[in-house]
């Protein structure tokens, strides 16, 4: 994966699809990557009416899916028990480690994992 490009946090894929200029601006022309929690996240809302979703989607076509596999699995049960994180930000902090990709978040939360490359995002 390249190192110039970003695991987006989903609540980053939020804010880009609320419009956020800064964001894009940081982003570029990178292809960002995404992992499969996120995709799962954005699109599982109840409250997700008929035209979001197919913003969503369109979104997530621009973006490098990542999904899980046995490296990321063992990776975020390490993480889980080290630090305490909820599970499917446990899960993303691994897909970005395994990746080898900077995590573009807003969460603080992620800043007690040494390991991680983390671009931190404040609105």
């Amino acid at each position: 994966m390249s190192g110039n490009s970003y695991l987006l946090d989903t609540n980053i894929v939020l804010y880009l699809l609320g419009g956020d200029k800064v964001l894009a601006g940081i982003l570029g022309t990178r292809a960002p990557y995404v992992s499969f929690i996120t995709e799962m996240e954005l699109l599982s809302s109840a409250k997700l009416s008929v035209s979001e979703e197919k913003t969503v989607k369109s979104f997530l076509e621009a973006c490098f899916i990542v999904n899980m596999n046995q490296d990321i699995k063992h990776l975020a049960i390490q993480i889980r028990r080290k630090i305490s994180l909820k599970l499917p930000d446990s899960i993303i902090a691994a897909t970005a480690e395994f990746s080898s990709l900077s995590l573009l978040t807003a969460d603080t939360d992620f800043n007690k994992l040494k390991s991680l490359s983390i671009l931190q995002y404040k609105k």
